[in-house]
């Protein structure tokens, strides 16, 4: 059946037009990696965080390594290929000399990462020589132009879909600012120019090229010589261009997260102002929880997808149900039935998506009002040319004003309002820090807003209250244990690190887990300091007074007689354990294992070598 009745009766948490679980074709980014495979990425080292010399391509290859590894966390349905130029061997569609596209069995050119491609590009580099090759694809002599043709191949790569269905991208890396530079007189100009229009008609096809060099440390690498005209640099983006963000690996690897992290457009937004005015936004999200991959159940055999198909029966004859399936509401003596159609039309609240209904002072809107993670919003002219200008006008407008647009948001399953507070662009030297725009803000209704609770009595009746000392105490205590230069961005999610470490080590063969540091545990030497355990101390005794045992204070609380025998048998097992050497009956092998969880899925991904792609 097409249609999914149960949709209609689903939570706003599970609902696919929420906007925190919309991941659609229009969000999906096709990625070419173009390696530069020229003897001076072999030949030129730069420092690592180790002491050692790395060569560029090492940098490379490791940058793209990592990238394709969080690209199956984040983004498994993204697609991407790896493809060489400068190279000895060929391989690509086209049969262009000094181009080699890499891939492994089971794997078109351009799909989604897999766990064997992860593992072959992380060794490519043993026997990239024997292999491959490299060499130098540009020369006068017989007019080979390795880079005309990497940028030829990396556009057809890029074929699929269309740029309304996909961001398709292809990012360069380099440590040659003139790859020309071998060349003199009529040809060079020429190869410059067909090199260069070769560039301009892949961006006219919506592929936007972004340049990764790497560069020496005694070394600068000249964007303006050649890159700028390229990549489309100019002006102030051509100033702002920092190559030094290449020297080291570390650094390479973040410059690299940064160009892959794209915010996404979550939806468009029809936004209807008055007397049949209407403008496009664009919405992003800018804060969405991150959760293990969706289940996905594999074939026993084949390891291939199921796929999961739904029938009704009959309770009376036991046949299958053909026709569209109604659903009913008791009134009175009869049961009124809708159809699945019906039902959507009744709780279809308003047609359009965003509707303007007036404007208040920012001093209206409370920090308490915002239910949940706001929206960004921007205009696109994509399809109602103007929009941009319109937007514009009321951006500034309320930024003048100081007010903010209060709005009726219809979605189909929650309907609400909303606030729109506009945010003017913030500029430093390195660049836009806060873009311009408008935030999104959901506001409560009034069933939503709770009272204030009564005050917590004592035993007299009487409410209670801290003293002077105690919060003079308090005060202390907190500015002893303020977080310096505190961000979000600061903490990962040790459960979510710790279980994708572990499907890594086992889709790609690695004897040993990937140690996860669990940011998110206490300072224990800081909270340790004597300035602290002093603060703690005195704010412990105004409260409790001197004589406070907390230990008699948990001893006289109820315990269970589960609860005790829980304990008893966890003490038990500990000391159980301890008689063993456990290591050395598991390297004799006389350690019997008893499987108390079995999860078919994770055994099949281990034993083909399946990819990590929504592994859970």
């Amino acid at each position: 059946m097409e249609f999914d009745a149960d949709d209609i009766f689903r939570d706003d948490e599970d609902d696919p037009d929420n906007e925190l679980y919309q991941e659609r074709e229009s969000t999906k980014d096709l990625v070419v990696y173009l390696v530069d495979a020229s003897p001076k990425m072999f030949s030129t080292t730069t420092p690592a965080g180790d002491g050692k010399d790395e060569t560029h391509f090492h940098v490379a290859i490791s940058c793209i390594s990592e990238s394709l590894r969080k690209q199956i966390i984040n983004a498994s349905y993204d697609e991407v290929a790896i493809c060489f130029f400068n190279t000895r061997e060929k391989r690509n569609l086209q049969d262009l000399n000094g181009v080699y596209v890499f891939n492994v069995a089971e794997r078109e050119y351009l799909d989604r990462p897999t766990a064997r491609l992860i593992k072959e590009v992380s060794n490519v580099e043993e026997s990239f020589m024997s292999k491959i090759g490299s060499q130098y694809g540009i020369n006068s002599g017989s007019r080979e132009n390795s880079l005309y043709n990497a940028l030829w191949v990396a556009q057809a790569l890029l074929r699929k879909g269309s740029a309304r269905t996909a961001d398709k991208r292809v990012l360069l890396f380099t440590n040659e600012d003139d790859p020309f530079g071998s060349i003199k007189g009529i040809i060079k100009t020429d190869m410059i120019r067909t090199t260069l229009q070769r560039a301009k008609d892949a961006q006219d096809l919506g592929i936007s090229i972004e340049l990764l060099p790497l560069c020496h440390p005694d070394n600068d690498f000249n964007v303006s010589t050649f890159y700028s005209d390229l990549v489309g640099l100019t002006g102030d983006e051509l100033a702002q261009f920092m190559p030094k963000a290449g020297e080291k690996l570390e650094d390479m690897k973040d410059q690299l997260r940064k160009r892959m992290f794209k915010k996404r457009i979550v939806r468009k937004i029809t936004f209807s102002i008055a007397n049949g005015l209407s403008i496009q936004l664009s919405s992003y999200a800018l804060i969405r929880p991150t959760v293990p991959g969706a289940i996905t159940w594999l074939d026993s055999v084949t390891n291939r997808p199921l796929k999961a198909e739904r029938s009704f029966v009959c309770a009376d004859t036991g046949a299958l149900v053909q026709e569209s399936v109604k659903r009913f509401q008791p009134y009175k003596t009869e049961d009124i039935k809708f159809s699945v159609e019906e039902l959507s039309e009744i709780k279809r609240i308003s047609t359009g998506q965003l509707r303007l209904l007036g404007f208040k002072p920012l001093n209206c809107l409370k920090d308490y009002h915002n239910l949940r993670p706001s929206t960004f919003v921007f205009p696109s002219d994509q399809e109602l040319i103007g929009s941009t200008r319109v937007f514009i006008a009321l951006h500034k407008s309320m930024l003048r004003l100081k007010r903010f647009a209060v709005a009726f948001y219809g979605s189909s399953s929650r309907p609400q309002l909303v606030a729109l507070v506009a945010q003017d662009e913030i500029m430093s030297a390195g660049g836009q820090v806060e873009p311009p725009g408008m935030h999104m803000i959901y506001l409560p209704y009034s069933d939503d807003i709770r009272h204030t609770e009564e005050l917590l009595m004592g035993s007299d009746g009487a409410a209670c209250h801290a003293s002077d000392d105690q919060i003079s105490k308090a005060a202390a205590l907190i500015n002893r244990l303020d977080l310096k230069d505190f961000s979000v961005f600061q903490f990962s999610n040790p459960a979510l690190q710790r279980h994708y470490a572990v499907l890594q080590a086992l889709a790609l063969d690695e004897d040993d887990i990937p140690e996860i540091k669990d940011e998110t545990l206490p300072d224990g030497e800081g909270m340790s300091r004597p300035g602290v355990v002093r603060t703690i101390e005195e704010f412990k005794h105004s409260v409790y007074g001197e004589n406070y045992d907390e230990e008699s204070e948990v001893g006289n609380a109820k315990v269970s007689e589960t609860t005790k025998k829980r304990k008893a048998a966890a003490e038990n097992a500990v000391q159980e354990i301890a008689k063993h050497d456990w290591a050395d009956l598991a390297d004799n092998g006389k350690v019997k294992l008893k499987l108390l969880c079995y999860t078919p899925l994770l055994v099949v991904l281990v034993a083909k070598g399946s990819c990590l792609l929504n592994p859970w």
